[in-house]
């Protein structure tokens, strides 16, 4: 299924963490926290300003980024678990 978000609405893959501390032990599944990076799937065409023109998104599909521990909506599209939230809920884009 193809999904486009609306808006100023992104979707997001979350990127998994690692399953070892730095000190190489490891970390059981109950223990673990979401993580909060994550790949842009799909953008919407973004918000409109009072005129009704269109405000550029900053982000775009293929951009690996950062988001607040509580950001988005999970959904699941085609058994995948994504998230969908607003582009002002990134913090950040990560190089």
């Amino acid at each position: 299924m193809a999904f486009t978000p609306l808006h100023d609405r992104v979707l997001v893959e979350r990127i998994e963490g690692d399953d070892k501390t730095k000190g190489g032990l490891i970390i059981p599944d109950s223990a673990k926290e979401k993580p909060a990076e994550g790949l842009v799937v799909a953008v919407g065409a973004g918000a409109k300003d009072e005129d009704g023109d269109r405000i550029a998104m900053d982000v775009k599909a293929g951009d690996k980024i950062l988001f607040g521990k509580w950001s988005g909506t999970e959904v699941t599209i085609d058994g995948k678990e994504l998230l969908i939230m607003k582009e002002s809920d990134i913090l950040g884009l990560i190089a």
